[in-house]
């Protein structure tokens, strides 16, 4: 028996590795969108909550009000690009039949 180089042994531990450990990266990067997605959810509601009150005031202040609803939309906009993007880069896995 003739024993591999070291650097080759090191070299394929890492791949190795690097292997077992993809599935576990995939998970992080997929938590982490769904966690930025989390935030915008928060972020919506809070905004929502406050458009409506501004919109229950005597005096409206419509340009305070549109910033508002142009900020929500950009949020929508963003929170189906996370989706998007999720969707592409992990879709869903298909069924045998």
């Amino acid at each position: 028996m003739k024993l591999k180089p070291f650097a080759e042994i090191i070299a394929l531990s890492k791949e190795k590795l690097a292997e077992s450990l993809a599935p576990i990266r995939a998970r992080k990067v997929k938590s982490q969108a769904e966690l930025e997605m989390a935030k915008l959810d928060d972020e919506l509601i809070r905004l929502e909550a406050d458009i409506q009150e501004q919109c229950s005031k005597e005096d409206i202040n419509f340009p305070s009000l549109l910033d508002k609803l142009d900020k929500a939309a950009l949020l929508e906009r963003r929170k189906s690009q996370y989706a998007e993007v999720l969707a592409q880069l992990f879709p869903a896995p298909r069924e045998l039949s």
